[in-house]
């Protein structure tokens, strides 16, 4: 992503002359070659993400449940990490993906909005913190603070997401290349893909 953003830079200065028109030439041809894939078309967003840390501000004590504490210890958070493993590697070739740590089609699921434009996403929102708070319940800006908080009507105005079964299906479902359509048990003794209950209790320390 940063290979990108230096190549588009370069694109955009002020070149001129034939020289020039040569060097450009040069670094569309080094984009089409070299990068992994095509940037993910985005809807509008109308706020900003703020990143896990500032969640931590009021979601790492026990009132809360210690929340953020428990993220950590979660698949999510070591989601960017996964896919640097010699399993996800292995998976990756199989679905034509060299690196699926630079891979658009793995980190849509694997990172927090990833390919979002710059200027509505925080500095400090990283990509290595793999599936964070606001992956399920938005980008933060106007929602993180106390006094919206303490409302959750107003919080949901602001832009906060309460989870669903629909949230978590935007990544786990068939597309995903490790889906086995029956992994999950049902109380019925039926095998599932997910099973949106079982899951939920994995996470369900979640205060609402």
């Amino acid at each position: 992503m940063t290979e990108e953003r230096n190549i588009k830079s370069e694109i955009n200065k002020d070149l001129k002359g034939w020289g020039s028109g040569l060097i450009i030439l040069g670094i569309i041809h080094f984009a089409v070659i070299f990068q992994p894939i095509e940037v993910l078309a985005r809807a509008p967003m109308r706020f900003n993400y703020v990143g896990v840390e500032m969640c931590k501000l009021c979601h790492k004590g026990k009132e809360l449940g210690n929340q953020c504490d428990v993220w950590t210890n979660t698949p999510h958070s070591k989601a960017f990490y996964t896919l640097g493993t010699p399993e996800a590697k292995e998976v990756s070739l199989t679905a034509d993906i060299k690196y699926p740590q630079q891979s658009n089609k793995c980190l849509r699921c694997h990172s927090t909005a990833y390919a979002f434009t710059e200027e509505k996403v925080a500095e400090d929102l990283q990509v290595e913190d793999g599936v964070q708070c606001e992956s399920c319940h938005g980008p933060g800006e106007e929602y993180m603070y106390v006094e919206v908080m303490e409302n959750k009507e107003d919080a949901k105005a602001m832009g906060l997401v309460i989870p669903t079964e629909e949230t978590c299906r935007k990544c786990h479902n068939p597309e995903c290349p490790t889906w086995d359509p029956e992994r999950d048990p049902t109380p019925e003794g039926k095998r599932v893909g997910f099973y949106f209950p079982l899951r939920w209790k994995m996470i369900e320390n979640h205060k609402q």
